[in-house]
């Protein structure tokens, strides 16, 4: 077998810090794939899908959500991840025209989505861009 020096290997860069809101938000949409899923089960369950759309599609409709939530989650480093989970919300939030009990749903994943977005943001800009070195403990 051939040996590879510690040499011969690049040096990975390390990868920079993230942010409260790249913390939180992949959270969110994490345990959000699994209800929007749900919801599609419910509606389809419930046969609340108009007259000539076969209901399937909502099982369809739902799976394809929850996969673009874990995608987005995975990719929440992306610029243009936190408007697509904006974006999601939207849809979640018009699956109520079918169930209209599924605003509960809506209201809490779109206040938790929120918190994390715009409430992650505020608590990052307080936080200091550079980490001390210096650890001070409570007895100093």
């Amino acid at each position: 077998m051939a040996r590879i020096s510690a040499e011969a290997t690049p040096a990975r860069r390390p990868r920079p810090p993230r942010t409260l809101v790249q913390k939180l938000a992949p959270v969110v949409l994490g345990f959000e794939a699994i209800v929007v899923f749900l919801v599609g089960l419910t509606i389809f369950g419930l046969r609340q899908l108009p007259e000539g759309i076969e209901q399937w599609w909502a099982i369809v409709a739902g799976a394809v959500l929850a996969l673009a939530c874990i995608v987005i989650a995975g990719m929440i480093t992306k610029p243009w991840a936190l408007t697509a989970g904006w974006v999601i919300q939207a849809v979640v939030a018009l699956s109520a025209f079918f169930v209209p009990s599924i605003l509960l749903v809506v209201l809490i994943f779109g206040g938790m989505w929120a918190y994390a977005t715009i409430g992650g943001a505020r608590l990052d800009a307080r936080r200091p861009a550079e980490p001390t070195t210096e650890t001070q403990t409570e007895s100093e």
